[in-house]
């Protein structure tokens, strides 16, 4: 246990390097997530049988990296970044990877932004495919959390997005503080559990749309949970009650829209069936 403790004493977040250029384990295993998610939703697609072609999903899947990448990015600034006004008036420079001419990468990347993408995302690649854009959120849903899981990896790696102060015995310690390691506990969670729960439920949904909407407020939920876990952001804190974090406040508002989303469909399938 005592080597687990101490894992980023002896962990080198650099995997290797190209030249001037660090290669870390964090862009792997983002890279690994990306790739996990798209072949996972090709296999579902063939198994479930869901007329979804692998062209159509090679496609869609560049259309929304895209949408996903911006939407992390800005998302981050716009929910975390103390330094807002800066890239309001320098916007360019949200996408620099360099810092006083060394190679440092994309850094602040926020979840509920990359959602946001990948929604606009969508549409815009509806409105130029016309696919059925339901039933291809359904693949999506049970799909993302498998890529989820090395995304979550990658943060633990990467000692960011660390946990709050604990005494457990599974606890690890971050520049001398002993912390529990959150970024495991959203792998399960957000992860494995959304995962498993998805791929059980997906031979009963009722209407195409339902999974991700599901999907939607099973993330919601898990990450409001694991956020007892995980430090607040130390630029914002604790943003209501003295206790809730700018990351609960942002998944209770996706559970509600999860909520709503679903109501929705479900209205709008029971309307179809009737016959008036």
């Amino acid at each position: 246990m005592e080597f687990w403790n101490n894992i980023y004493s002896q962990f080198n977040p650099i995997a290797f390097s190209l030249g001037s250029i660090k290669v870390h384990w964090y862009g792997m295993m983002y890279v690994l997530a990306l790739l996990s998610a798209l072949f996972a939703a090709k296999y579902f697609a063939k198994k479930d049988n869901m007329g979804i072609s692998e062209s159509v999903l090679d496609s869609y899947f560049i259309w929304v990296e895209i949408g996903v990448i911006l939407g992390a990015r800005i998302g981050y600034i716009l929910f975390y970044d103390s330094h807002l006004s800066y890239y309001m008036t320098h916007p360019w420079q949200m996408f620099n990877p360099f810092m006083d001419g060394t190679f440092v990468g994309i850094r602040g990347m926020s979840y509920h932004g990359a959602v946001f993408g990948f929604v606009l995302a969508t549409w815009l690649f509806w409105l130029k495919k016309r696919v059925n854009v339901w039933g291809l959120l359904d693949l999506v849903a049970i799909s993302v959390p498998i890529g989820y899981v090395f995304g979550r990896i990658g943060n633990f790696l990467n000692k960011e997005l660390v946990g709050r102060h604990t005494d457990i015995p599974w606890g690890i310690y971050v520049d001398g503080i002993f912390r529990h390691p959150s970024q495991l506990y959203e792998a399960l969670l957000e992860g494995v559990v959304v995962f498993v729960l998805l791929y059980m439920y997906r031979r009963f949904k009722k209407f195409d749309g339902e999974l991700i909407a599901l999907y939607g407020f099973l993330y919601a939920i898990a990450r409001f949970i694991a956020e007892f876990w995980r430090e607040p952001d130390f630029q914002i804190g604790f943003v209501y009650g003295g206790w809730m974090s700018r990351g609960q406040s942002l998944s209770l508002l996706m559970a509600l829209v999860s909520i709503a989303l679903y109501v929705v469909l479900l209205k709008l399938k029971k309307r179809e069936k009737s016959p008036f």
